[in-house]
């Protein structure tokens, strides 16, 4: 239910920035940093989708993989975790690249894609915690 509820603050937060790249906003709201140079850079569009609706779009799927996962069917089923742990690692590695094109291509910090960053990293640190659980493995978080 953890990953859930992350997921869910990641809806909100991707949900705001994608408002603002379609037009929907006008500006955005950054007490730190500078979300709208960020977020009008051309590393905010990948395949032609602004970055945040992949992301929204990445934590509506988690959300609802997560939620399938406290059903009392597949409540202690290891793929459902296996997939979340996939996903979060592919979370993970896409929040890197575009962190690094912050910090070393634009030389701005968007303090939304940042806290969307962490989202995901504790997405992924709940999600390999919990497969080990139900692998029957001793996990760091607990």
């Amino acid at each position: 239910m953890i990953v859930a509820a992350l997921a869910l603050a990641g809806i909100l937060i991707s949900t705001y920035l994608t408002l603002y790249k379609l037009g929907v906003i006008g500006e955005l709201t950054c007490s730190i940093g500078s979300c709208e140079t960020v977020n009008t850079s051309r590393w905010s569009v990948f395949l032609g989708i602004p970055v945040a609706a992949w992301g929204l779009v990445f934590y509506m799927d988690v959300f609802v993989i997560a939620l399938v996962g406290t059903m009392p069917r597949f409540e202690n089923e290891p793929f459902i975790s296996v997939v979340l742990v996939a996903q979060a690692m592919v979370g993970v590695i896409f929040s890197a690249w575009l962190t690094y094109l912050e910090l070393g291509v634009i030389h701005a910090i968007c303090i939304w894609c940042v806290t969307s960053a962490v989202i995901v990293a504790a997405i992924s640190l709940v999600s390999i915690a919990d497969l080990r659980e139900i692998r029957g493995a001793p996990t760091p978080l607990s």
